[in-house]
């Protein structure tokens, strides 16, 4: 299963994000460009640097069982999953500037892991679920894009 703690899978994602088009059009949900890379940029902090956002009540309920589905196999997030409100993006601003950060935050993975990470949805997270979810949420916002 791929992880953003493997240097290959890292390289694989930032590749992609440089493909990314200012002009880009989503495939399904309602994002921008700008918007989507700003979103993967705040989720990316939120992993790394430990920004909790407050759990959501139904987290609490089937957060872990959720969880454990998303990460048994290689299957794709699916299509429109909610976000919590603080990562709803809602701006524009400059896809350049946004790419870079996001790439910066990818490549930072490869140099450490939060153990204090805890998901608003899943809760507490192992570094495995970590680096499988990350890879899962890269792609799948890429693949919203086409990339």
């Amino acid at each position: 299963m791929k992880s953003i703690y493997d240097e290959a899978t890292r390289d694989e994602i930032i590749a992609r994000i440089r493909m990314v088009d200012d002009n880009g059009r989503a495939v399904w949900g309602k994002m921008t460009v700008f918007q989507m890379l700003k979103h993967c940029t705040l989720w990316e902090e939120m992993v790394l640097n430990g920004k909790n956002y407050k759990r959501v009540f139904v987290g609490w309920l089937f957060g872990r069982v959720a969880l454990k589905t998303v990460v048994r196999d290689d299957q794709p997030l699916r299509r429109n999953s909610p976000s919590i409100r603080e990562l709803v993006i809602t701006d524009s601003g400059n896809v350049s500037l946004q790419k870079e950060k996001w790439i910066e935050l990818i490549a930072e993975h490869g140099n450490r892991f939060n153990p204090d990470f805890v998901h608003p949805f899943f809760g507490k997270m192992t570094r495995e679920e970590t680096g499988i979810l990350a890879y899962k949420h890269a792609d799948h916002h890429l693949r919203q894009f086409t990339y």
